[in-house]
């Protein structure tokens, strides 16, 4: 952080208390501010604090990465019969926007305590597809590709409509996340672009087009984990989601086109996120604050 951002989030943070990134304020009992010093798990200066700092890369990669899920038949029928997801969306959402900031940004006790109840969570989760596959929650193949794709979808919107990230600083955000990952489950969490792609071509011949990917999009475009005032819009973030992921992809998930709404969505989403920079969550100058005395 350069000392006229350091001013301007000290001034920002001493005007307003600030507003969590998901949910109303009090929502989250994790304390970002204490204990002072402590980096959790990435700490200032990594690609995670750069990348999910911005709520509109979290939105829009955060879509794109549930379809590529949903389009993997075991994971799909697994979150779609053991989630909460078509009963209460708004809560859903929430919950996962949380996990990110919390596992990103919260001090370390609070980020390992995330992942413990997220796994504990999923050793619940088993059955079998209407094809008869069976599956786990916890299998580690189906955990990396989950793992890979929240990254992949971070990362890629944060490139696309806030700022370019070059290659050297793309390995860097997957090897910084590996041992996140591996603890969340995911045995071979890449530590590279070129892994991830290694991955996408492991996947490819397995993810397929199905009606749910439908109505998990149609759900968030008329739900906003930040309440009404997000509403407007999610129909430009589903559709920047969509044309995130590679043109053959999307051909081959038969994913909707809305090329008029993709030409508002570009300009908007790039003025949004640009924005959304300059105003961080509660949660993200709190964090600071901790790392950062001169912000306290």
């Amino acid at each position: 952080m350069t000392v006229v951002e350091a001013a301007q989030a000290r001034r920002r943070s001493k005007a307003r208390p600030g507003r969590p990134l998901f949910g109303a304020p009090g929502d989250t009992q994790v304390d970002y501010g204490a204990p002072k010093g402590d980096p959790g798990l990435f700490g200032p200066g990594s690609m995670a604090w750069k990348v999910h700092a911005n709520p509109v890369a979290l939105a829009i990669g955060g879509v794109a990465a549930v379809i590529l899920e949903l389009a993997e038949p075991r994971v799909r029928t697994g979150v779609w019969e053991h989630s909460i997801f078509k009963t209460d969306p708004l809560k859903r959402m929430r919950r996962t926007g949380e996990a990110t900031l919390i596992t990103t940004f919260g001090p370390t006790r609070a980020a390992q305590a995330r992942i413990a109840m997220v796994t504990r969570m999923h050793e619940r989760v088993s059955g079998a597809t209407p094809a008869g596959q069976s599956y786990t929650a916890l299998d580690p193949d189906l955990m990396t590709w989950v793992y890979i794709t929240a990254g992949w979808g971070f990362l890629n919107a944060y490139d696309r409509y806030v700022e370019p990230v070059g290659g050297a600083d793309r390995d860097r955000y997957y090897a910084e996340g590996a041992s996140l990952g591996r603890a969340f489950g995911a045995a071979e969490a890449p530590t590279s672009a070129t892994e991830v792609e290694r991955w996408f071509e492991r996947m490819e011949p397995l993810l397929v087009p199905h009606p749910i990917i439908g109505e998990f999009l149609d759900i968030v475009a008329r739900t906003s984990p930040i309440g009404p005032a997000g509403r407007p819009v999610q129909r430009l973030v589903v559709q920047a989601a969509i044309y995130l992921l590679p043109p053959p992809l999307r051909a081959k998930l038969e994913l909707p086109k809305a090329p008029i709404v993709l030409a508002a969505a570009r300009p908007a989403l790039r003025l949004m996120a640009r924005a959304a920079a300059l105003a961080p969550s509660q949660e993200v100058l709190r964090a600071r604050e901790r790392m950062d005395p001169a912000l306290a």
